[in-house]
């Protein structure tokens, strides 16, 4: 791998109204580094949200946003064309495990029609680093704790996983065929400030503060690695600075999953600290001033009971280190939740 300077490179993010994506272009952007925003502002959740997303960067000079969508190849060519990036970090996908599955031609069309455009347009622009969302999803039937890149991911448990999934591979093709250097990113179970209103950290906060009942799945035996946004920020930013190069050492017969002979890498980002379902929710209790009313559920289809990253690699290579506890995190969203809701 070769570590580069973001300072005065173009950079675009995809997704740059979403939860990550946003708070992704305001780090970059206080940072000094010019974006270009892309966004096609959907309905899957509140798009009022997004906008107010959008409207906290529009004091930033060198913030230009374009609204299109990823499966449109004229509105990624557009971008490309007037963008010129030297970076893409690409956030933008149909997001929720559970809403693949009743919604699939929603992922076909934004994670693997949407995606074919990014690298297009990426091997065209002779880009030199794309960076992109994957999921700890893809580890799917995997069982082995903590997760790490050297496991098998060839078992999804949702079409979502799947995509993502579908995703490294075709990355790795481009990789191959053009030598795109690109880095595929594994977030955890991530929340905070502008949080998505579909995850379970702003579904629980809404419905114990409106007094209706919380969801909990697997009656509550479920650890996840909830990481903190701005954690995760600090790996996108570390991932983009640290361009994979080929392994001369990849060895076929005794495949490194998580490197290749191609400019090529995955990652996990996440906080490599599960917490128990019913301590996270204690603490939204808590940090409320209410008590939850809990409805009891089986485990959902295409859901998992434990999440934890192993986070060696992206320590090791660009000094990963996740700050946030989970009280102070969801401390800081409780904070952001009642200001922003009133």
């Amino acid at each position: 791998m070769k570590h580069i300077d973001l300072t005065g490179k173009r950079i675009v993010v995809t997704g740059s109204a979403g939860f990550i994506g946003y708070t992704l272009t305001r780090t970059l952007l206080e940072q000094g580094h010019a974006v270009w925003g892309f966004d096609n502002l959907n309905d899957y959740y509140a798009v009022s949200l997004k906008e107010d997303r959008l409207k906290s960067l529009s004091a930033h000079k060198n913030h230009v946003f374009r609204k299109g969508s990823l499966e449109n190849a004229a509105d990624v060519a557009a971008l490309f064309a007037d963008a010129k990036p030297d970076i893409v970090i690409n956030l933008a996908a149909q997001a929720g495990v559970r809403y693949s599955l009743t919604n699939p031609q929603a992922y076909i069309d934004s994670n693997l029609t949407g995606f074919t455009n990014i690298l297009e347009e990426s091997r065209k622009g002779n880009v030199e680093h794309l960076v992109y969302a994957s999921s700890s999803s893809v580890y799917g039937a995997n069982t082995s704790m903590p997760f790490s890149e050297t496991d098998n991911v060839s078992h999804p448990l949702s079409l979502y996983a799947a995509t993502k999934k579908a995703n490294e591979l075709m990355a790795h093709s481009y990789s191959n065929i053009y030598g795109l250097p690109t880095t595929g990113l594994r977030f955890f179970t991530v929340y905070g400030p502008w949080g998505r209103p579909d995850m379970a950290m702003f579904l629980f906060a809404n419905a114990i503060m409106e007094g209706k009942p919380i969801n909990v799945f697997n009656h509550g035996n479920m650890r996840r690695d909830f990481t903190y946004v701005d954690d995760i920020v600090s790996g996108v930013i570390g991932a983009a600075k640290t361009v994979p190069e080929a392994n001369e050492n990849w060895d076929s017969l005794s495949a490194d999953p998580s490197s290749s002979r191609v400019p090529w890498s995955v990652y996990n980002l996440g906080n490599n600290k599960p917490e128990n379902l019913m301590n996270v929710i204690s603490l939204l209790e808590k940090a409320l001033g209410r008590e939850a009313i809990k409805n009891m559920l089986p485990l959902q289809p295409g859901d998992v009971p434990e999440t934890c990253a192993n986070i060696d690699r992206a320590q090791r290579d660009f000094g990963f280190a996740p700050k946030t506890s989970v009280e102070q995190g969801i401390a800081n969203f409780i904070d952001w939740y009642r200001a922003y809701y009133k």
